[in-house]
């Protein structure tokens, strides 16, 4: 490369910060062409159908639990102003879409007995987080875009309308342990009485306003978000914030905290609550220009 000289009346730091920016785009191009010349021998998949969500403002009540003067509440409300466009799979990854990355060698199949009737139109489930991250990545290389799990948040912020609040809506003051075991004990009964189990076909459980599908039907998915144990105090200020990352949040008709290689929820892997019947997943697709670099940086154990 040639080397900068200045000009007159422009300071040479002015002239570097474009040729720096160049420099990025550049190894960025490099990456995801290098990314998509991994792709497996075979016919390169086409991308998953996706939608798009606009940005907006919406009210998000954070995951984890959280305690305050050691009694157990309900987890604080906040405003959230995604500024950026999520591109998310409208769908769970199918059982047969799975079945690709574990016929590549790439996937560890899936946990017996949950095979579906249709593997083309059924999500896929019996897989864990890791199995869910793998996947990830094989179909990052065979697509050429960088496609991740999305967070709680995420999720929350396409499902709209859908996604379940959690809290218990117990007076934050009480010091009677009583009213929250009530109240959750109430909550637990009646997500035992309208368990459905069976899976069932993409689209059987409709879209929201954002023409987002299944989602809080039978199927939890896996996201990125680690589960968190908050002290607050008696003013409501954190005290502590503990997350633990080898157990990570379910989302669907609730929340649920599972072991990262739990594949059957039903099997005793459920920190906390009722399992979730199914648990599969969906992914989203990272925009940003610099995702392959940031990709390929994790890949080299640098994490972000």
């Amino acid at each position: 490369m040639a080397a900068l000289t200045s000009k007159p009346g422009i300071p040479m730091k002015s002239l570097a910060i474009p040729a720096l920016l160049l420099a990025a785009l550049a190894g960025t191009v490099a990456i995801k062409a290098d990314l998509i010349g991994a792709a497996p021998a075979g016919p390169v998949l086409d991308e998953p159908l996706t939608v798009e969500i606009a940005p907006r403002s919406f009210d998000y009540r954070d995951s984890g639990e959280f305690f305050r003067n050691g009694f157990a509440v309900d987890g604080p409300v906040k405003s959230v102003t995604v500024r950026r466009p999520l591109t998310i799979m409208k769908y769970q990854v199918t059982a047969a879409d799975y079945g690709r990355c574990v016929a590549d060698g790439i996937c560890p199949a899936a946990e017996p007995g949950f095979a579906p009737h249709d593997a083309t139109t059924t999500p896929a489930t019996g897989v864990s987080y890791d199995d869910a991250i793998a996947y990830a990545g094989w179909l990052s290389a065979r697509t050429g875009e960088v496609w991740v799990l999305p967070t709680d948040q995420d999720l929350a912020f396409a499902a709209g309308s859908r996604f379940p609040d959690d809290a218990l809506g117990v007076d934050i003051n009480s010091t009677n342990p009583a009213d929250r075991w009530l109240a959750d004990y109430n909550r637990e009964a009646a997500r035992k009485a309208s368990r459905d189990p069976v899976p069932q076909p993409l689209g059987r459980f409709g879209e929201n306003e954002y023409g987002f599908a299944d989602f809080a039907g039978n199927i939890w998915e896996w996201t990125a978000t680690c589960n968190r144990r908050v002290n607050l105090d008696k003013a409501g200020a954190v005290v502590n914030d503990v997350s633990s990352c080898g157990i990570y949040v379910a989302s669907g008709k609730h929340r649920a905290a599972l072991s990262s290689f739990v594949r059957n929820p039903k099997g005793g892997g459920c920190a906390v609550g009722v399992p979730p019947d199914n648990v599969g997943f969906r992914l989203v697709k990272d925009t940003h220009w610099y995702a392959p670099l940031f990709a390929r940086l994790r890949e080299k154990g640098l994490a972000f």
